[in-house]
């Protein structure tokens, strides 16, 4: 393995696809992110998997055998994720997913110790939730979630949060990204006569479900996950996603944020530097996770490199170890302690809940 004169980064995003309103953003802030580190040129090569989880894996494999990359960030999604993790493992190339399910570094492994990841848990955000939930005096909930590993992720953690708070779950619903009606599964949830509805998918496909509950009449509160968080979704929703309420990454609600916040800083940084490229309102959550990888990896290739140069097994290694130690790392979404054991590394000043009104996000104290 000859070294080479700079860091690659690879990335492969959903840019197109039912998930195209997280990549897209994704995409845009690795166009922002530092061009030398440690005194070393960086050079990003950035893939579309179209929101395909064979894509992702071909990107990958393309990335580490064409490209010889120093790292993968990616993908947007979490079936997307789970399947890069083999690919990455026999590899040994760490890994940055953007992509939010715990399943994707837990339980820790001999495959997983190569891989981390830059969203919030999903049992974070389903606690902040539940928390709101018994706040609410809500005592009865209807779920529907994908029909993939993100809904199933959601459904797990949900159960768990609701068991906590004794809250009862009495309606358990599926859907596709690319479905164009719910109806059946809606008119059953209602059925149940839950006090609030949770639906946990990702991007504009999760408006799907909420429009339908409105269209029946449905009166109850309704809540979603963190996957809703960009413009895009209060676009498609319009009317019909007023009043939504959500956990978010802190970076969502920056500038509504008290001072004292420890992420207010390094969140209003990202939104400065995005909007800055791409205009007033155009950031998102999803572009945050790509920015906090990058913060990341500034933290970790610059060690990495005292140690090995890039484009060697080596510096792949030091690189895996870098990340493993990063410490008080301010993002946009919060700040990362990594440990042997916490490919996260995020705390409970990771997530704020949120409310729209009139179109807009809006902070919950």
């Amino acid at each position: 393995m000859v070294a080479a004169a700079q860091v690659t980064i690879g990335v492969t995003v959903s840019a197109t696809g039912p998930a195209a309103s997280l990549g897209i953003p994704e995409k845009n802030t690795f166009a922002l992110l530092p061009k030398t580190l440690g005194g070393q040129a960086v050079n990003y090569v950035i893939l579309d998997d179209a929101s395909d989880t064979t894509a992702a894996v071909t990107n990958t494999r393309k990335l580490i055998s064409e490209r010889n990359v120093d790292v993968v960030v990616g993908s947007s999604t979490t079936p997307a994720s789970l399947a890069m993790i083999d690919v990455v493992a026999e590899a040994q190339m760490p890994m940055v997913t953007l992509a939010a399910s715990a399943a994707i570094i837990e339980p820790m492994d001999a495959k997983k110790r190569w891989v981390f990841k830059t969203p919030q848990n999903d049992i974070m955000m389903a606690l902040a939730i539940a928390e709101h939930m018994e706040k609410a005096g809500i005592k009865t909930v209807g779920f529907i979630g994908f029909s993939d590993a993100y809904g199933e992720g959601w459904y797990r953690e949900t159960v768990k949060a609701l068991d906590i708070k004794k809250i009862k779950l009495v309606g358990n619903e599926r859907f596709s990204r690319t479905d164009t009606a719910v109806t059946g599964q809606i008119l059953k949830l209602m059925g149940a006569k839950p006090d609030a509805v949770l639906i946990a998918g990702s991007g504009t496909p999760a408006a799907l479900p909420q429009k339908t509950l409105k269209e029946r009449g449905y009166t109850g509160k309704i809540y979603q996950t963190h996957g809703i968080a960009n413009a895009d979704f209060l676009r498609v929703g319009g009317k019909d996603v007023e009043g939504t309420l959500l956990p978010a990454g802190p970076v969502l609600v920056a500038d509504q944020l008290p001072a004292a916040n420890p992420v207010r800083k390094s969140a209003l940084a990202y939104i400065q530097a995005y909007e800055n490229a791409y205009g007033k309102g155009s950031v998102s959550t999803f572009g945050g996770h790509a920015w906090d990888a990058g913060q990341l990896l500034a933290s970790a290739i610059p060690v990495a490199l005292k140690t090995a140069k890039p484009g060697t097994p080596a510096f792949r290694a030091a690189l895996r170890d870098a990340l493993e130690s990063v410490k008080e790392v301010a993002g946009a979404h919060g700040i990362f302690n990594m440990s042997a054991n916490d490919h996260l590394g995020l705390d409970q000043r990771a997530r704020v809940m949120v409310t729209i009104q009139n179109g807009k996000w809006v902070y919950q104290p």
